[in-house]
Parts: C-alpha cells; sequence; structure tokens
C-alpha cells in the first residue's frame, strides 16, 4: 500500500503510525550495513530516535551516499511508516546529516517527568537526615560537590535497561531513598544510616561510566572498569580526605557499592553480606524493575500486552486493559509471540551484561 500523507504531519516517534509518509530529523542510535536473507544485496539498517523512543530503519537503495552519516549524528529522513510484526518501522527514501542549527540536542533525548530541582533538595534532605556524622560528611561531600552537582542532575541511570532519561539517576537515587527509609522501619536492627549512603553512592559512578550528550553511551572508562570500580575509587579517595574516617565504616560503605549487584553474573565483585547491603541490593532490583515495567507499560500500544522488555525478559500485561476487557484484535493475536526490543517507542536493547 502506497504511504499517504498525515493530516498533522508526526513530529515525534511516538506520534507515528503506519502508512503515513513523514520528514523528520532523528537521532542515530546505530548504523550497519547488512545484507539480505533472500536478496543477497546490501541494504542500510538504522536505530533512530528522539526523546519519545526508538525506531527500527531500512534504505534499500540510494544509501551509497550516507558514509558520511554515524551512531550520534542527527539526521533529516524522508520516508513512510510501515508496520512490520507488530511494531512500526521507517523504509527511508532520502537521508542526510543535519545541518548546523537545524536540530537542538537536547530536544532528542528523553528526560524525566520530575522537577529536577525538587528531587536534588529530596536528596539534601536524606543526606541531612543522616544521624552518623562520618558517614553525612562522605555523602554530603559527593553530591553537593560543585564538579557533580550538573551532571548529577542531568544523568541517566542506564544506558537503556531503566531510567534511561536524563535525569534518570537522580530520580533513581530519590526512589531509592525512599524506599530504604520505608523499609528500615520495618526492620529495627537495620543501621538506616549505612542504608542511605549506599542508596546516595551506589551509582554515583555513572556519572563516570555513562555518556549522554547526545546518544546514551559507555565512556571508554565505562567499557574498561563499570560503574562499580569508578564509584569504589572515588568514594574511597573521599573517605580517605577526611581525617580520622574509621577504617571499619570505610569498608562497610566499600562493600555496599561493591555488592550492590547481588550476584556475579550481574557484575557485583563480592555477595551482599550483611543485613543493610541485602536490603540495598533487593530495594535497587526492585526500583530498577518497576521503573522498566513502567517504560514499557507507557510505551505506544493499542492491545493488552506490551512490547518485549528486554530488561525482564518477557511482555507485560497491561491489566487495566484486560481487566475492562480492551483488546485489540492485532494484539490479541499476536500476544504470544516474543519479539525483540528496538521497535516503536523501545530504546535499543542493552549489551550483553548491562543489567542495571
Amino acid at each position: 500500500m502506497p504511504a499517504i500523507p498525515s493530516e498533522m504531519n508526526p513530529t515525534t516517534v511516538a506520534e507515528l503510525q503506519p502508512d503515513q509518509a513523514v520528514t523528520l530529523f532523528l537521532l542515530v542510535w546505530d548504523k550497519e550495513i547488512r545484507t539480505g536473507q533472500q536478496s543477497g544485496k546490501p541494504y542500510l539498517r538504522l536505530a533512530l530516535g528522539d526523546r519519545t523512543g526508538t525506531i527500527e530503519a531500512r534504505m534499500w537503495e540510494g544509501f551509497e551516499d550516507s558514509k558520511d552519516v554515524a551512531r550520534d549524528d542527527f539526521v533529516k529522513v524522508q520516508a513512510r511508516v510501515e508496520a512490520y510484526r507488530g511494531r512500526n518501522q521507517l523504509i527511508i527514501e532520502k537521508l542526510r546529516r543535519a545541518k548546523e542549527g537545524e536540530v537542538q540536542p537536547d530536544d532528542f533525548l528523553p528526560r524525566t517527568r520530575e522537577d529536577v530541582e525538587q528531587l536534588y533538595t529530596r536528596l539534601r534532605e536524606f543526606a541531612a537526615a543522616i544521624g552518623n556524622a562520618w558517614l553525612k560528611q562522605l555523602v554530603s561531600g559527593v553530591i553537593e560537590d560543585p564538579a557533580i552537582v550538573p551532571r548529577l542532575k542531568r544523568a541517566p541511570a542506564a544506558k537503556s535497561m531503566h531510567h534511561a532519561y536524563l535525569g534518570g539517576l537522580l530520580e533513581h537515587v530519590v526512589s531509592l531513598c525512599e524506599l530504604c527509609r520505608a523499609v528500615a522501619g520495618r526492620y529495627p536492627e537495620v543501621d538506616a544510616d549505612l542504608l542511605l549512603t549506599g542508596a546516595i553512592l551506589h551509582d554515583i559512578g555513572k556519572l563516570e561510566e555513562l555518556t549522554y550528550e547526545r546518544a546514551f553511551d559507555y565512556s571508554t572508562e565505562g567499557q574498561l572498569l563499570g560503574h562499580i570500580l569508578l564509584e569504589y575509587e572515588q568514594v574511597s579517595k573521599r573517605a580517605d580526605a577526611i581525617a580520622g574516617f574509621p577504617r571499619e565504616l570505610k569498608a562497610l560503605v566499600q562493600h555496599l557499592l561493591v555488592s550492590h549487584h547481588g550476584r556475579y553474573e550481574f557484575g557485583s565483585p563480592k555477595l551482599p553480606m550483611f543485613r543493610e547491603a541485602v536490603l540495598l541490593h533487593y530495594l535497587d532490583d526492585l526500583d530498577s524493575k518497576m521503573a522498566a515495567m513502567r517504560r514499557s507499560l507507557e510505551s505506544p500500544g493499542d492491545g493488552e500486552w506490551s512490547a518485549w522488555n528486554a530488561a525482564l525478559e518477557r511482555k507485560l500485561l497491561r491489566t487495566e486493559r484486560y481487566l475492562s476487557g480492551e483488546e485489540s484484535a492485532a494484539a490479541g493475536a499476536s500476544a504470544g509471540a516474543k519479539t525483540d526490543g528496538g521497535g516503536q517507542g523501545q530504546l535499543p536493547l542493552a549489551p550483553p551484561g548491562e543489567r542495571k
């Protein structure tokens, strides 16, 4: 079916509908030349996105002139929207790099819906509530460092798995602090100061691990070391700079950092070995998974089931639609089909090993 012009030309990925002819500026998340399995001919495959999500794109002919287009470039595409296996994709007719001044980079990156300044104020309140003077000094020294504050307000919490948007790290940390406070009240034997310290500092290494000026990616140090080692080194140096900081307390904080992923196969150098470390791991995992679910369930789609969730390795049921009896025939027919990530409204699949 030929593409038909939209009465209202969509401006974001989330607004795209099948059979539309569109002209859009998008950010290149991924680019590769592939060979068709049946035709044996090369074609251009792209993952393109904006602040509302990403979409797969194909260019079958005339892509030889796209050699100057690379990952993290902004491009202008003329394309038609095509439904393929239950998801939208773009069939590109024309493609070029965006010219200087045609786009504003921040317009293409997803961001938190929360007020970042309010989140940061809340974080400082949690730090101020820490009763242990050593831990309060350590935490405050990190989150109030003028070199850290701007990045802390902007950084995502992950490349794609959870809270993968500007301000996502701060949103995740504050949410985790709320969980820690609630759960610590149920278990009086837990050292709430130590638990809060772990919650505030457990992902501070992501400020160095991730890059987020355009598409979210890993820095060279992030690829080589990962955020756990980066934050272990940073926090250890800051503890050492505080005269008289107890050696045993420093070791507990270090353990919170190196064990918070909970399992060796998830990149944790050590397993959690005391109450606060176990709690931190499970609460961090809970907040991460709930955020990943929220993203899938809020992504565009008319059916009862979400697209494939890479973080949870499953589809998710939109229970409110199921209970109300609203079901798309197309969605119902494909509810059992397993799909990979990277479709409309979905960030690209995480590379092997990225858990949080």
